[in-house]
């Protein structure tokens, strides 16, 4: 998970926590569950559920104060990534605790939803989030977005130097001077994308190229720093590091700048952070109500002015100020129930980067 959000600023936006919650962390190999530190909101129902958050802690504990502050309702949450957690409920299968399960990118809940393991979505929630954002499906939903971006060293790159596309970045000519960190579910939901708008072949080639010419680092943060301090030309990655980081104090992204792929390029997919309620959950009306929460007005607005830097989707919210409107990005049309994290992992370890 990503630890660099200020956690005091998105508390402020979500409301003094009056919360009750208990955080449990997983380790990928199963983990050992963290003391819970749990309270009951003045009134509070009796009722509360279990999410299973793949998101950022810090953007999910402010959803979670303010949405028991709004509705008694209480929330543990137990944080881990994006394939921990999936893989998790599908081992827990009907028997899983989890009531509600989100995301950072769509693969994962591709891979629930595949397994037979969501409930349907109620209609008001699917009504707050444009089908751009949503799984033809309507298993799950969208509930926030971020960007790809090539973040470049501006000592290095002028523009134009910049690759047309992100497969510009098979060429020969890139060799040595572009980094990823292949082993995170955020370059594997990018590949994904290759994967649905190029097809096989040409995905499998670009990994091979990919293995060729790039420096593997681990977490994306790690990738940006690498670019900040002239180690490579420049790193795939998403939109939020930079931001996240010229927020606090921008050392490690001071000769960094970001360009933007569009022109519906893969290198220009925007992925889709997921949320769903399991069909093995014994508190429905709960578990839907926190995602209509999330997904409403007040959650979407908590994306807005919050530290995350992630685009809201739902509740016609604009993204913070700051960012490249959506509706700039020229994103390519991609269709989140159809990202293949297995597939992807397959041809990644094939071309020997996995």
């Amino acid at each position: 998970m990503k630890t660099w959000f200020n956690k005091t600023a998105l508390g402020k936006v979500a409301v003094a926590a009056i919360a009750g919650v208990s955080v449990f962390a997983l380790s990928a190999c199963g983990g050992t569950a963290a003391t819970p530190n749990s309270s009951s909101a003045p009134g509070a129902a009796t009722d509360s559920i279990t999410v299973y958050n793949a998101q950022h802690e810090s953007l999910t504990q402010a959803w979670v104060d303010a949405f028991t502050q709004e509705t008694g309702i209480k929330v543990t949450l137990r944080n881990g990534d994006d394939s921990e957690l999936s893989n998790q409920i599908i081992q827990e299968g009907k028997n899983s605790p989890a009531d509600v399960f989100l995301t950072e990118n769509s693969p994962a809940m591709t891979q629930v939803e595949n397994a037979g393991l969501f409930a349907p979505v109620n209609a008001k929630i699917l009504g707050q989030v444009p089908d751009a954002y949503r799984p033809s499906t309507d298993k799950w939903t969208g509930i926030a977005a971020r960007s790809t971006v090539f973040a470049y060293n501006t000592k290095k790159l002028t523009e134009a130097q910049l690759p047309k596309s992100i497969m510009d970045l098979a060429d020969p000519s890139w060799k040595d001077r572009w980094a990823a960190s292949p082993s995170g579910a955020d370059f594997q939901a990018i590949v994904s994308a290759v994967l649905a708008l190029k097809g096989e072949p040409a995905t499998l080639s670009w990994l091979t190229a990919m293995k060729e010419n790039f420096k593997a680092y681990k977490g994306n943060s790690t990738a940006m720093k690498a670019v900040n301090a002239g180690e490579v030309d420049g790193a795939v990655i998403y939109h939020y590091y930079w931001f996240g980081d010229q927020a606090k104090t921008g050392e490690n992204s001071k000769n960094v700048a970001l360009h933007y792929f569009k022109n519906q390029d893969p290198g220009a997919f925007v992925s889709v952070s997921g949320g769903g309620v399991l069909a093995s959950s014994k508190h429905q009306e709960s578990a839907q109500k926190f995602l209509e929460f999330v997904t409403g007005k007040a959650g979407q607005t908590i994306l807005q002015t919050g530290t995350s830097f992630e685009y809201p989707v739902g509740s016609e919210v604009a993204a913070n100020s700051k960012l490249v409107p959506l509706t700039e990005l020229q994103a390519p049309k991609v269709d989140a129930a159809k990202l293949n994290s297995q597939k992807v992992t397959d041809l990644m370890t094939q071309a020997g980067l996995l």
